[in-house]
């Protein structure tokens, strides 16, 4: 009688039932931000926080999208009527390499930046070592910048 070998088998079954399950998960496509002044949240974004813009279907005037992951976008469209007034505890965040170098942008371009306290010019460290920082973008939307590895 010839020998099956059961652990390839269940490996490869695990495998699939994986691949599967991960198939039916939801994954992040894009985040849409509804802003006053497209070419300002358009430049903010592409040379203050350092995104690439990508081809978007529109071809409108209104809409520009940029690259912030793997399948991932943020899409700002024109239109907002006012610049937001929202809590620090919704915001969006981006990992670099160095807050520090980070910092030295937003002051050349006279951006002012805190701490999670609020404190003005300040870093926040993490009890995991992470540093990170908040600001606000042209329509008030909070950003936070950090050095997560991971």
């Amino acid at each position: 009688m010839k020998k099956i070998r059961v652990a390839p088998i269940i490996g490869l079954l695990i495998l699939l039932q994986t691949a599967s399950f991960a198939q039916n998960k939801a994954s992040l496509n894009h985040i849409a931000h509804y802003v006053v002044n497209l070419k300002t949240s358009t430049d903010f974004y592409m040379h203050i926080v350092g995104l690439d813009s990508i081809p978007e279907p529109f071809h409108d005037g209104k809409h520009t999208w940029l690259s912030v992951g793997y399948k991932s976008h943020l899409h700002l469209i024109q239109g907002a009527a006012a610049a937001y007034d929202l809590p620090k505890n919704s915001h969006l965040c981006f990992t670099v390499p160095s807050v520090t170098d980070f910092i030295k942008v937003l002051e050349k371009n006279k951006i002012g930046y805190e701490n999670w306290a609020g404190e003005k010019n300040a870093v926040t460290l993490r009890v995991d070592g992470v540093k990170q920082i908040y600001f606000k973008d042209p329509d008030g939307y909070w950003l936070e910048i950090n050095d997560a590895k991971e």
